[in-house]
Formats: structure tokens, C-alpha cells, sequence
């Protein structure tokens, strides 16, 4: 089921939610030592594209749970001398703010769902000043489309990123998928890196 495919928006709904379900148990299931290995070789991986080497201010997310491991890219981003922008809810406009952080042990809260945010005092920084944003996501295909976790905040925010902003995903392996089941609001990512 892909995007144009005739569904109601409420059987795309549901298909998205089994999808969900069922990568992240299988995410979960994965072992937690291979999770970190696997991690570290996406961050490597990350930090050698020429669109994050380009890139002067990036965006990037505090992982949470069996995710990608992003504290060592976090740490990359502020060690190679670039801007770091992560994420804030705001729960009263249903949208992220991108916040400049940096200093990751001084400036990170604990957030909603208990995903760690940047602090109030950290300054909100335009989407259109990004080069480089590292996109979370439950799964993606090769081709770039993306299942999040269904609150629809990144898609809300990648339509206000600037062209040519570099969108890529950060994945393992076992969250690649051959198709999945698309909205028209639905945001595409230009790359997904696994480790393999």
C-alpha cells in the first residue's frame, strides 16, 4: 500500500499502527550490545557524508529507548565545531522547536514521554537555517518513505526545512521495509544509513 494506492484514510491508519507495532517489537527484540555497535557504524557512517561535512548548522534528536544511538553523533556535531539544533515539544501548537544546544549534559531535560529535550532557556533557531537534519522514524524504505512513531511532527516540520537541507535517516537494518502504507502529507527522507 503506497502513496495514490485507493485507501481510506482510516485502513492506511491502521496499517500504519500494525507496522509500528511490529518494528518496534522487533527493534526491541534486537540485542542491546549489537544495537550500540551497530550505532556507532551508522554514526560513523553519518559523519562521513559530504552533506554533513558541508553542513554548518545540523539537527539531530536525543534517542530514547532501542533507537538509533544518537549520543555520539550529538557529540560529533558540537566536537566538529557545528551549530546543534534538537528538538523541543511544544504541546499547546502540536509542533517541535528546534532549539540551539550547546552543552548536552547542561541543557537536556527530561521532556514528554520522557524523551530528553532541550531546557526553556535554550534559544528556538528557524527550520530554514538547517543543512543537515537527522530524521528518527519506526521504519523506512530504501527509497526514503518513513513510518514515525504517528504524532506527525516531523512530517509537519520537514515541509519547513529549506531544499536544499539534507534529509536522512539514521536506521537499523531490521527497520528496513519494501513498502509502506503512505498519506499525501507524509515526508519523505533523501537517505536512510544502516549499518550495513
Amino acid at each position: 500500500m503506497t502513496r495514490g494506492a485507493a485507501s481510506s484514510p482510516e485502513a492506511i491508519k491502521q496499517a500504519k499502527a500494525a507496522l509500528r507495532q511490529a518494528i518496534l517489537a522487533r527493534r526491541d527484540a534486537a540485542d542491546a550490545s549489537s544495537r550500540s555497535r551497530d550505532s556507532r557504524t551508522i554514526t560513523q557512517k553519518l559523519c562521513a557524508l559530504p552533506e554533513y561535512r558541508a553542513a554548518s548548522v545540523v539537527a539531530a534528536y536525543a534517542s530514547f529507548g532501542s533507537e538509533l544511538d544518537t549520543s555520539e553523533f550529538v557529540a560529533r556535531i558540537l566536537a566538529d565545531g557545528k551549530q546543534l539544533l534538537l528538538p523541543r515539544i511544544n504541546k499547546a501548537q502540536c509542533a517541535l522547536e528546534l532549539r540551539h544546544v550547546t552543552d548536552i549534559g547542561a541543557e537536556l531535560v527530561a521532556g514528554v514521554w520522557g524523551i530528553r529535550e532541550p531546557a526553556e532557556r535554550c534559544p528556538i533557531l528557524p527550520a530554514n537555517q538547517i543543512d543537515f537534519m537527522l530524521v528518527p522514524g519506526v521504519a523506512f524504505t530504501k527509497s526514503g518513505a518513513r513510518l514515525g512513531y504517528g504524532g506527525g511532527f516531523y512530517d509537519r516540520l520537514l515541509v519547513s526545512l529549506v531544499p536544499r537541507a539534507a534529509r536522512i535517516a539514521g536506521a537499523f537494518e531490521l527497520q528496513l521495509v519494501d513498502q509502506l502504507p503512505e498519506n499525501p502529507q507524509d515526508r519523505r527522507v533523501a537517505q536512510v544509513i544502516t549499518e550495513r
